[in-house]
C-alpha cells in the first residue's frame, strides 16, 4: 500500500507504471465553490437534475426513447460533483468495453447471429401461421369460430 510517505525519492528505476489518479473535485465555478452555502446548493441542484435525467431513463427503459443513454448521462451529470458518481461511472465505462470486446469474439458472433436467426425463423413461423389462419386481420377484430 503507497501511503505517499516515499513521494521524494526517485522511483525511476521500478518497472511497474504507476497510475497516480487526481482526487474528485468538484466541477462547480470557484466563486460556488468559496460560499459553503452556496456550494452546498450546487450540490443539491446538480442532484436533483440527475435524479430527474435518470428517472426519464428508467421511464424510458419501458417508453419510446433512449432509455439507457439518458441512465448514463444522469450519472455522468452526478459525477461532476460526487466522488461515489465518479467511481460507479469509471466502472460502468470499464464494463461496456469488456462487453464491447467480447462481442467482437468471432465465436460469440457467430453464437449471435445463429440465436438471432433462429428467433427471426421462429417469428417468421407464427406470423405466418397467424396469417394463414386469421388472414390480414388485427387480433381485435377476430370473431370467434
Amino acid at each position: 500500500m503507497n501511503t505517499g510517505s516515499d513521494r521524494g525519492t526517485n522511483e525511476s528505476a521500478s518497472s511497474e507504471p504507476v497510475a497516480e489518479e487526481a482526487p474528485h473535485v468538484s466541477k462547480a465555478p470557484a466563486f460556488i465553490k468559496a460560499n459553503r452555502s452556496l456550494h452546498l446548493s450546487w450540490q443539491v441542484g446538480v442532484f436533483i437534475v440527475g435524479l430527474a435525467v435518470i428517472g426519464a431513463g428508467v421511464a424510458m427503459l419501458v417508453l419510446p426513447g433512449p432509455g439507457w443513454v439518458a441512465i448514463f448521462a444522469g450519472l455522468a451529470i452526478w459525477a461532476t460533483e460526487f466522488a461515489w458518481a465518479h467511481l460507479v461511472l469509471r466502472w460502468t465505462k470499464r464494463k461496456v468495453s469488456e462487453a464491447a470486446q467480447k462481442a467482437l469474439d468471432p465465436k460469440v458472433r457467430r453464437r449471435n447471429i445463429i440465436l438471432t436467426s433462429v428467433g427471426l425463423a421462429i417469428a417468421g413461423a407464427l406470423i405466418g401461421f397467424y396469417l394463414w389462419k386469421y388472414g390480414l386481420v388485427l387480433p381485435w377484430n377476430i370473431k370467434d369460430q
